[in-house]
């Protein structure tokens, strides 16, 4: 029983202790093209991210990138990761979203190209994970309860 037992800060530098289990190393992720895939997600909306080295060229759903992110605030979000990574204009990017609004489709399309980035260049995953662009946003719309108006509001009192 006392063979586990250290009695001084000199017996724990003795001790052999297990080496803490190394960081998992991230390798490139490419297809057969030579693109790296995501997928990303917020609200209801899902969105498909092909990048791969190029003029900067975004098409979404076969679209021009400004046509379908009318709004510019929409484009600001969609291109925070690159603007972040200092590859704005570096990758061609092609996504396909399906679901949702306008704003949880942007949200989506930076989440998977967040991802996409990090499969393409490893070593950005700090800086992105430190903006916050690699986690999946999880809130989504409540659900409509029985008796009420709508999630949580209830029908307006009247006393008659």
């Amino acid at each position: 029983m006392a063979e586990n037992t250290l009695s001084s800060l000199a017996d724990l530098k003795d001790s052999a202790v297990a080496p803490a289990p190394e960081a998992p190393v991230h390798v490139q992720k490419l297809d057969k093209y030579g693109r790296a895939y995501a997928t990303g997600k917020r609200k209801n909306a899902v969105a498909r991210v092909w990048i791969k080295p190029g003029s900067g060229k975004i098409n979404v759903n076969e679209r021009e990138f400004d046509v379908y992110f009318a709004r510019p605030v929409l484009r600001m979000i969609v291109q925070q990761p690159l603007v972040v990574a200092s590859r704005l204009g570096q990758y061609d990017l092609m996504v396909t979203v399906a679901g949702g609004g306008l704003s949880g489709q942007a949200g989506a399309v930076r989440h998977g190209l967040s991802k996409a980035l990090t499969y393409f260049e490893p070593e950005l995953r700090a800086v992105l994970k430190r903006g916050g662009f690699l986690t999946r946003d999880s809130r989504v719309v409540e659900r409509k309860k029985y008796g009420k108006a709508k999630a949580r509001r209830s029908f307006q009192f009247s006393k008659r």
